[in-house]
């Protein structure tokens, strides 16, 4: 495989190598890639966990177990108001 790099990511590869945290640009790489792997089993994960918590609304409101949107501001803007004056 040959892939090119950019100048910032070649010299961010060699900066990580002359730090001494890699012994050469295949070490960075791999770390890379492990990392990137790590993401997006997360992402994966949050999004299916999102989908979960929709569906889960869905059937709330479905029940008619949902809170009226002026309620929903309402609340909101009370919380909003008390963490100002928390700050204050």
């Amino acid at each position: 495989m040959n892939i090119q790099l950019k100048p910032d990511q070649e010299q961010f590869i060699q900066t990580q190598i002359a730090r001494g945290k890699y012994e050469n640009a295949s070490e960075v790489i791999h770390k890379a890639l492990k990392l990137l792997e790590e993401w997006e089993k997360g992402y994966q994960n949050w999004v299916e966990q999102t989908r979960q918590k929709v569906e889960v609304a869905v059937e709330q409101l479905d029940r008619g177990e949902g809170i009226d949107g002026e309620v929903v501001v309402d609340r909101l803007r009370e919380k909003l108001h008390q963490a100002r004056q928390n700050q204050a």
